[in-house]
């Protein structure tokens, strides 16, 4: 847990690390552990333009191999499992990690052909999910569900066990767009937005309390942030090697948008773009190493050691 200080208030702040390999599952759980990070969390997609994990098998192998590490999926692919499928498994993450899990839940549609392939037309990709979140919040808390919609029917089911958290483990409702905000007002407990700059997420934050006002919720969503991020004792060389990797991850040119939606620069940048999304709101913030493989585990450490203590109390 990590205590960030302005003059006005004492702001408590949460900080995860993405596992960014698909093996040595359990070394990187516990050296995040051991670092001092509040979560250890790894996405997942079936097929990419680079190597992914699952985020159900990682997490698990991260469970049994660290002791108070929460874990977060980051994210489920949600639309891409059947509603019952992905309950169970969350609830069982639940249940054999201690009550470690909290669940990011995203609809994709980066790759069609992932969709294509798994059978699930990526236009139903956003109605899914929201039916998927229904069923998942009734089978977490009530026996003999019942539940006809248009992709799922129920026919009197229970998920025993249930998971340890009550009424759920955590929800955080990924994305970038006003659907995503309604999501979050509707079925979430945190909000997790990537590729953001401060000024989008007051905006996304803003409009989430409104929407979730007018579900007639009073509790507030939590804002997090995920965010891509390289540290180096080099400025140049921080953004030479979170343009290097994101551009391949995302088949894309990357250089004009690593100042605008990441983290990259030498321990004073990086302490200064971490403020800027603090004072936007930001409360659970999600890092995701960018930079060759080579670099990974040095640009871990050497935010936990260089940066993060600047926000501790």
């Amino acid at each position: 847990m990590l205590v960030a200080k302005n003059q006005q208030e004492e702001i408590r702040i949460e900080f995860g690390l993405s596992m960014r390999r698909a093996d040595r599952v359990a070394e990187q759980a516990q050296a995040i552990e051991s670092l001092g990070y509040d979560y250890a969390t790894t996405g997942e997609h079936v097929f990419f333009h680079v190597p992914c994990s699952n985020a159900f098998i990682s997490l698990a192998v991260a469970a049994g191999a660290t002791t108070d590490l929460k874990l977060m999926s980051t994210i489920t692919l949600l639309p891409l499992y059947p509603a019952v499928l992905a309950a169970k498994q969350a609830a069982a993450l639940d249940v054999a990690s201690g009550g470690r899990f909290h669940m990011g839940v995203g609809v994709g549609g980066e790759l069609p052909r992932e969709f294509e392939a798994s059978g699930v037309p990526v236009s139903e990709r956003g109605a899914r999910t929201n039916e998927a979140l229904e069923i998942m919040k009734l089978l977490f808390t009530e026996d003999d569900v019942h539940f006809e919609g248009k992709f799922n029917q129920l026919s009197g089911v229970t998920l025993e066990p249930k998971p340890l958290q009550q009424p759920s483990p955590p929800i955080w409702i990924s994305g970038r767009k006003d659907a995503a905000w309604r999501r979050a007002a509707r079925f979430g407990t945190g909000w997790l937005p990537y590729m953001y700059t401060p000024e989008m997420l007051v905006e996304s934050n803003q409009q989430i309390a409104k929407y979730r006002a007018d579900e007639g919720n009073e509790s507030a969503v939590d804002p997090g942030l995920f965010i891509f991020f390289c540290c180096h004792e080099d400025n140049a060389t921080a953004v030479e090697y979170a343009n290097e990797r994101l551009s391949k991850q995302y088949n894309q040119d990357f250089s004009q948008m690593i100042d605008k939606y990441a983290i990259a620069g030498d321990p004073d940048r990086c302490s200064q773009r971490l403020a800027e999304y603090i004072d936007a709101g930001a409360r659970t913030i999600i890092l995701s190493a960018a930079s060759p493989m080579h670099y990974v585990e040095e640009a871990e450490s050497f935010m936990a050691q260089e940066v993060l203590p600047r926000f501790r109390a």
